[in-house]
């Protein structure tokens, strides 16, 4: 595994992790919030095994990469752009899931010619999505974290950084019990050794240099995302786990009656995490089905 550091068009530096024959086609990976682009390798050996190179970046905010205050969903695509031009790496395909969701939604709409096909897990659906209730089913750590960004950064900031604070000396072992209201049995029982101990490593790399990328992405997700579902035409899959307390399926539906021809995979018996973590491997299977000829 290769970490780099890639200019933005502004400047801007993006810490970024890539792996595989420069020849292969990048799978482009957008983490969730808050973590960061720090790769979880079993994930990195399941695209290599499909013949993908295995790019992923940290938004802006986040460990090493710069900050760009008043960012917006959309504005990740120049940043995935300028990472594929330094790669010389010409088509992708793209996946994020969580709070990365929308990001790769983004890169769907924004980048057609650059995109392949697009995946998200879990991913939220816009605060101003219309008729859909954005807070019902969720944790309320999650209810507190929205009301907050729903008042502004000043409100906001002292939250996560008390959680943050928090999550610092907890062990893979009491990662699931420190998540609280966040996460059911099934993702739980995700939440256990190696992966328990990556997603700790990849939250603490995220928050580094402090909150601000995580603060970033929370006032991005409140706002118009800069770009309209409905322009996206690459072809795109839609995952969600029923027993998701972090993004309630009822997200996933109204992505999926609102991005075109996305296909949808609705998983009853999984949650946020346990979907993600337990299939990732069918993930990029139906991405690359999607491919075009």
């Amino acid at each position: 595994m290769q970490k780099i550091s890639v200019s933005a068009s502004d400047g801007r530096a993006l810490d970024v992790w890539t792996e595989g024959s420069p020849d292969a086609t990048p799978i482009v990976l957008h983490h969730g919030t808050p973590t960061s682009g720090l790769p979880y390798q079993p994930f990195v050996d399941d695209a290599a095994r499909r013949g993908l190179r295995w790019v992923s970046y940290s938004r802006p905010g986040y460990g090493d990469s710069t900050r760009q205050p008043g960012r917006v969903v959309a504005d990740c695509a120049a940043d995935v752009m300028a990472i594929l031009d330094h790669l010389e790496a010409g088509r992708c395909y793209t996946l994020g899931g969580s709070g990365g969701g929308p990001h790769a939604l983004a890169c769907a709409a924004l980048l057609p010619d650059r995109v392949v096909a697009a995946t998200t897990v879990a991913s939220v659906a816009p605060w101003i999505a219309e008729g859909l209730d954005f807070l019902a089913g969720m944790g309320p750590e999650n209810v507190e974290e929205f009301g907050a960004a729903l008042e502004g950064p000043d409100a906001l900031l002292p939250i996560l950084e008390r959680w943050a604070d928090d999550q610092r000396d907890v062990t893979p072992g009491a990662l699931a019990d420190s998540l609280g209201g966040l996460v059911s049995e099934v993702d739980k029982a995700t939440l256990t050794g190696e992966y328990a101990a990556s997603f700790l490593d990849a939250y603490r790399e995220g928050a580094r240099t402090g909150v601000w990328g995580w603060l970033d992405d929370d006032l991005a997700f409140t706002v118009e995302w800069g770009f309209a579902l409905e322009s996206i035409r690459v072809p795109v899959t839609l995952w969600q786990g029923h027993q998701d307390l972090m993004v309630p399926p009822a997200h996933g539906r109204w992505l999926a009656d609102h991005v075109p021809a996305a296909r949808v995979r609705m998983e009853p018996e999984h949650g946020h995490l346990s979907l993600y973590v337990g299939s990732f491997g069918r993930l990029l299977d139906e991405m690359l089905e999607l491919a075009p000829a």
